[in-house]
């Protein structure tokens, strides 16, 4: 396999209409013979074709083919909160289709601010552009003018310090004796290291540290045909938290992993162009209508014949990431079929009526507490105020002056306003607490513009687990609840009063979806178990990767006796 920046392909063109499923808490789907998926005649039908059975049931019918400075200070802009990892789009059939990726993926700038990439394909030809930075520093005018064609696919990531970050920005692209690929990825391979080792053993030679490129080795190795087959043979393998957009020759395929972990939707421009990405804000930003959620296990396949469905596997109950709703989605996104709005300010509701307290001001810590603070308010009756004002101008390295200034990172981010803080009794709220040392600044900063009593209200449950399904959040030791009473965090971090919102309470808000999320960090009960791996003290998560990124052997850490008796406490 090589990978590479330009690599051929064919173009293609028109898409069909999709219809929608059966509304069922189960996805249907209904069966299509692979002759039909892959006809002699193309032709563009108008709905989409559902399949019933897995994928894996067509290998057997179809014949195998051989292959013949110490003064400067770094600022982390989500110091002490869990990191989505990153962000895909994919789109197909529209004549600027790398501007608007382009588009999309600085509506899903929240999701990824370390790097961005897009890759387009005309006239045979896989053309990527790549960098660190955000996504309006990654691209202008130039750049895409070298992104040319009607389908491609974007990304936005995180990513780990030093020359390993540009390597590492998706998407990736590799071309094969029969083809060429990119891929974008959000998520996390949970079996990436036995992945990576047997790979290895046979030959492989890693070019990133990130899980993602072993989907590249698998479809290289595999001998299925035609290509897509490669695709999907290739993730039946993987096994976690995977929302994927491929762009091959003349295919866009978006797949989604059984469990539904990670968010993926479908949309539609009016020119009849098909969309996919994170989330539903990228939709509405390039003018896309949003049609539906990519289904746990589910496969879409857009090209010249349509937009076909196929099951990628027979999947389990869904487990979408709650802290979706919680922290990482935009407000203005719709989510696993729920407004992350509404989500937000009914946690805030629920923790003013379980949670209550004698205030006069209620406050947020922008940006994303803002939404449940307005909840609390409304419930309360207290008046919401502006009590911290976010700078957005904040860059990740400072001078600091040589006199130490204290609580410096959260004084640069956060302004409070003496006018509403002094003398005051004032309720702050925050979506929530990981390590505690952000909360216990932000409490003394609001103490030192005059506050009389702090009482922070966090709309989420104690996170007491680490997330192995791609959210970047530290060790189980060094998450705060996983160590400390409610009442010693709140002696740690300074607050009159500290109260969560009460696992019992989210889940009897989801209601009859309640069973479809994952409350893994709340819980410690994983739905698909990480493998005998444990983060350490100090780990990075790398797009699925732990450790150093010298580590070839793939950086998860062999789990000590300690660290199991850990792991089994959270179980």
């Amino acid at each position: 396999m090589a990978m590479s920046t330009a690599t051929t392909a064919t173009n293609s063109t028109a898409i069909g209409k999709p219809t929608s499923y059966p509304n069922s808490s189960a996805t249907r789907l209904i069966p299509i013979a692979l002759s039909s998926f892959f006809p002699k005649n193309l032709r563009k039908p108008k709905h989409i074709t559902l399949a019933k059975n897995p994928i894996s049931d067509f290998f057997s019918n179809e014949p195998k083919h051989q292959n013949s400075g110490a003064d400067q200070f770094i600022i982390d802009d989500n110091d002490d909160k869990p990191r989505e990892e990153c962000g895909v789009v994919g789109i197909y059939g529209d004549p600027e289709s790398s501007r608007l990726c382009y588009l999309a993926l600085h509506a899903l700038q929240h999701r990824g601010q370390e790097g961005a990439g897009i890759v387009s394909v005309k006239d045979g030809v896989l053309q990527s552009v790549t960098g660190v930075g955000l996504v309006s520093e990654v691209f202008n005018q130039s750049k895409l003018d070298k992104l040319p064609g009607e389908n491609a696919i974007g990304h936005v990531r995180y990513s780990t310090a030093g020359s390993s970050m540009l390597k590492n920005v998706q998407p990736f692209v590799a071309g094969y004796k029969f083809g060429s690929v990119g891929v974008a990825h959000n998520g996390n391979f949970v079996n990436y290291h036995e992945l990576r080792a047997e790979l290895e053993d046979n030959g492989s030679i890693f070019n990133t540290s990130s899980d993602t490129e072993v989907v590249l080795h698998l479809i290289a190795i595999s001998k299925a045909r035609p290509f897509l087959l490669r695709i999907i043979e290739a993730c039946e393998r993987l096994q976690g938290a995977y929302s994927m957009v491929f762009l091959t020759e003349d295919k866009l395929v978006a797949i989604r992993d059984p469990f539904g972990f990670r968010p993926l939707v479908m949309g539609r421009r009016s020119n009849g162009a098909v969309v996919f990405a994170s989330e539903t804000c990228a939709l509405d930003l390039i003018e896309a209508t949003y049609e539906r959620e990519v289904y746990p296990g589910e496969v879409i396949v857009v090209d010249k014949q349509g937009v076909r469905s196929l099951c990628l596997m027979s999947h389990p109950e869904p487990k979408s990431c709650i802290f979706e709703h919680i922290y990482f989605s935009l407000p203005s996104s719709v989510v696993f079929g729920r407004s992350v709005y509404e989500s937000r300010r009914a946690f805030g509701e629920i923790l003013a009526t379980e949670a209550p307290v004698d205030c006069d001001a209620v406050i947020a810590v922008p940006d994303s507490g803002v939404v449940a603070a307005l909840g609390y308010a409304e419930r309360s009756g207290v008046p919401f105020q502006q009590g911290l004002i976010r700078s957005h101008y904040v860059g990740r390295t400072f001078i600091e002056p040589s006199q130490r200034i204290r609580d410096f990172g959260v004084k640069l981010k956060l302004s409070p306003v003496k006018a509403v803080l002094e003398g005051k009794r004032v309720v702050v709220v925050d979506d929530s607490i990981v390590r505690g040392t952000t909360s216990s600044k932000i409490v003394r900063l609001i103490r030192g513009a005059g506050a009389k009593e702090v009482h922070m209200r966090i709309a989420s449950p104690p996170i007491i687990g680490s997330c192995y399904y791609g959210v970047d959040t530290p060790s189980a030791e060094e998450l705060i609840s996983n160590r400390m009473s409610v009442e010693e965090i709140r002696q740690y971090i300074g607050a009159d009063s500290l109260a969560f919102l009460p696992f019992d309470s989210l889940k009897k808000l989801l209601g009859k979806d309640s069973p479809n999320f994952c409350y893994a960090c709340f819980s410690g009960k994983y739905p698909v178990q990480p493998r005998s791996n444990v983060k350490r003290v100090g780990d990075f998560l790398d797009d699925g990767l732990n450790g150093s990124i010298q580590n070839i052997n793939g950086g998860w850490l062999p789990v000590t006796k300690i660290e199991k008796a850990v792991a089994g406490n959270l179980r």
